[in-house]
């Protein structure tokens, strides 16, 4: 028997034989009528015996559903069989907290979304049975239904609008980061006047997690943000809960290893109690949410709990568990603990509760059978479609609208934030100080958005980017975070939800990839995963690419964009010059507000401060600041390039962003001295590519000289190429690109990076032909 206690029919013969053995507690005898429901379970405990019955219908829905995730896989019909048994005493912590508090869930938390199901109110036309929908809920993302909920079959995962469930994907613990963004946002979202939030003020963020996760490094920055945010007096209105069986698939947590991680961490107030005992569990989640609540300070609830039936599908426990220690966990089972109270204290009998059990199962069972025949998305279209809409007219009207806020009333109020001289009354800007000046009128025009990062508010940025920010806005709208790009990006994308319009800034491209999860795994995700349901509107302005001339290094000159150019749906834009910077920065704020997009604003470092173009003095690089009324003629969709033509002759087209930019426009006019003529196109935007452009643009010529400033293996200059074959040119192309290596410090760095001689090469080169 021990080879198969973690299979399903195992662990529902346990259940029956376990609830029928239990006896009536102190003098009541079998056939007596129960107790009052409003008597409490046990003494000194706050649940009752009518809210425990509650609580045990969703732990036996939960339970079920397990049950008929393994029948579906049984017959390839399930696609998902990682189960919640073991842990459904989560359903005390949804009990404890109110139906509009925002949860992101641990992926074992089928108990925690029952509970919240029966507490939404229902449809004054339906009459529906609140656990059975909820069952429905789970089993259509368990066959990949096209009707479930949420994901729409995209993932199982426990999520539902109305519910205040947000969906999370994560199995270590990448959702951490959002809930304190999430906590950041209710607090600090009712000091912004004009922001809208769709949660109380008073609400409580709840994330939960498993006891492995703690381990993860990203776990490991929302420990760290959450007390660093209490030791400097802001407050995060934030609930953790750690269900803790002691695995991580095979491997063992060591004991006590998470209770003294969790208690150590500073300004984390240490809630636990046993999660396989019901009564105990509510009380100290009661106790937990109350304390957060009031407090609006964060706590951690550590829950004691069991995994029945292995980690997920075939996973054969006895492999790698003794055979007494999944025994063990079996005797815990949160069912028969709940069970066993109900009936020692009389609110139940042995037999009622089987019944129940034998009610709910049957009715799960046919939920599973009516699901199987549901429609799976089919096309490609379908599955890509709430990945990242885009509706232009609406962003390049959202763009005039915010010129109109900028204009007209809000005139006097522009002048006397930038300090009485508007930017286009100052003459010609640099990058820089066009990027100051369209952050400063987006804080203007919108109450939501906030600036934020590393050395972004006092000082103004390493590069003077956001210099004055701080004071013209104040500390609540621009602020320092410390330093960690997991929780910067975290606490956008959970901000985000609670109705901001984050702005964060990541000081080096390099600094980026060690928190790049947050933008895939998370930013990325979450309209994909919640049809649109949930956004997470960001701008994330990062400092990169190379030829910084006195600052070297690869750290501060990082020329690699690929994994951004890898996460489906997320916008990636290059503004090399001042006149562009301005209006593809309000584009992607507009698509952010409009559409919720995610989009990385690249900013190349060496081109912050550049005024010149041909020669030294000519200041051709700089440029006016355009007018609110000139900001709707000059708005630039996402995914448009910009074309440069020289000389009346058609030889040649010349792709390239960023520096390369730059460079190449320097080449071109050198090449029209000579008498060739060509096209320089900026491509701006690097996702999406500007495709039709770049294949009309070089079709026009015939001979293309792709200028890619990133490595040669696995760069920018590897899609260009696929697009134009893709987009059936047939003409001559030719690519330069930066070596497959770092940027060594000092001149070295000339030796691995692409510069003029090897663009003038490449152009003669082709010419040539």
């Amino acid at each position: 028997m021990l080879g198969r206690v973690t299979t399903p029919q195992n662990l529902d013969e346990r259940f029956r034989d376990a609830v029928a053995a239990l006896r009536p507690g102190g003098s009541r005898r079998p056939g007596d009528p129960t107790r009052p429901g409003d008597d409490p379970v046990r003494d000194g405990s706050a649940l009752t015996g009518a809210h425990a019955g509650r609580l045990f219908d969703a732990q036996l829905t939960s339970r079920h559903l397990d049950l008929a995730a393994r029948w579906l896989r049984s017959f390839n019909e399930g696609f998902y069989t990682i189960g919640s048994s073991g842990h459904e005493g989560n359903a005390a912590v949804a009990a404890a907290l109110r139906p509009g508090d925002p949860a992101l869930l641990h992926y074992r938390s089928g108990a925690f979304y029952c509970v919240r199901a029966t507490q939404a109110p229902a449809p004054a036309d339906e009459d529906t049975d609140p656990l059975v929908e909820a069952a429905r809920d789970v089993l259509r993302g368990v066959v990949a239904s096209a009707a479930e909920p949420i994901a729409g079959g995209r993932h199982k995962v426990f999520g539902r609008a109305d519910l205040q469930i947000i969906p999370a994907t994560s199995t270590i613990a990448s959702h951490l980061p959002r809930a304190v963004g999430l906590a950041y946002g209710i607090a600090r979202v009712p000091a912004l006047r004009g922001v809208e939030t769709p949660w109380d003020d008073d609400a409580v963020a709840v994330a939960s997690f498993g006891d492995a996760s703690v381990n993860h490094a990203t776990a490991t920055a929302a420990l760290n943000t959450v007390g660093w945010f209490d030791h400097t007096g802001q407050r995060l209105p934030l609930l953790l809960v750690c269900e803790d069986n002691g695995f991580g698939i095979s491997v063992p947590s060591p004991p006590g290893w998470v209770a003294e991680t969790l208690r150590a961490r500073p300004g984390l107030r240490y809630f636990s109690a046993d999660g396989c005992d019901l009564a105990v569990a509510y009380d100290a989640a009661r106790e937990a949410v109350d304390w957060v609540r009031a407090e609006r300070r964060p706590a951690v609830l550590h829950l004691g709990m069991v995994r029945l039936m292995g980690h997920a599908g075939a996973d054969a426990e006895i492999a790698y568990r003794p055979a007494e220690d999944i025994t063990r966990d079996l005797d815990r089972d949160p069912l028969v603990g709940t069970a066993r109270l109900l009936v020692e204290a009389g609110f139940a009998t042995p037999d009622d509760l089987i019944t129940r059990y034998d009610e709910l199962g049957w009715q799960v069972r046919k939920v599973a059978e009516e699901v199987l025949g549901e429609p799976k998305l089919a096309t490609p279209a379908q599955i890509v479609a709430p990945l990242a809409p885009r509706r232009p007219l609406r962003t390049a009207r959202h763009v005039t609208d915010a010129a109109t806020r900028a204009s007209g009333a809000g005139s006097a109020a522009r002048a006397q934030t930038f300090g009485g001289k508007l930017p286009e009354q100052s003459g010609p800007l640099t990058l820089a100080q066009t990027i100051n000046a369209t952050l400063t009128d987006a804080l203007l025009t919108t109450p939501g958005a906030v600036v934020y990062g590393e050395d972004v508010a006092v000082k103004g940025g390493v590069y003077g980017v956001t210099k004055n920010l701080r004071d013209r806005f104040g500390a609540d709208r621009v602020f320092d975070t410390l330093l960690d790009e997991t929780s910067i990006l975290g606490l956008g994308l959970g901000g985000a939800l609670a109705g901001l319009l984050p702005i964060p800034e990541i000081q080096y491209l390099a600094y980026l990839h060690n928190a790049e999860d947050q933008l895939r795994g998370e930013a990325a995700t979450m309209s994909f995963f919640s049809q649109g349901a949930f956004r997470n509107p960001m701008v994330v302005r990062v400092a990169g690419l190379a030829y910084q001339q006195s600052f070297g290094g690869h750290f501060h000159n990082d020329n690699s964009v690929a994994v951004l150019r890898d996460v489906p749906g997320l916008v990636l834009a290059v503004p090399a010059r001042p006149a562009d910077a301005a209006p593809m920065l309000r584009s992607c704020l507009a698509a952010a507000a409009v559409d919720g997009n995610v989009s990385v604003f690249l900013e190349p470092i060496a081109l912050y401060h550049t005024r010149d173009l041909y020669q030294q003095g000519d200041n051709e690089w700089l440029a006016p600041y355009a007018a609110p009324a000139e900001w709707a003629a000059a708005h630039i969709p996402i995914g448009r390039a910009r074309t440069y033509p020289f000389g009346s002759a058609e030889d040649l087209t010349i792709l390239t962003f960023g520096n390369g930019l730059r460079m190449s426009l320097r080449v071109a006019a050198q090449l029209a001295a000579d008498g060739y003529g060509s096209r320089v196109v900026d491509l701006r935007w690097l996702s999406p590519l500007p495709v039709a452009d770049l294949v009309r643009e070089a079709s026009a010529t015939g001979r293309v000289l792709i200028v890619d400033e990133t490595r040669r293996s696995g760069g920018v200059g590897e899609g260009i190429l696929a697009a134009l074959v893709d987009g059936g040119f047939v003409g001559a192309a030719r690519r330069i690109a930066s070596a497959d290596s770092l940027v060594p410090l000092g001149p070295a760095a000339q030796q691995v990076l692409i510069g003029e001689d090897a663009i003038t090469q490449g152009a003669h080169a082709l010419l040539a032909r």
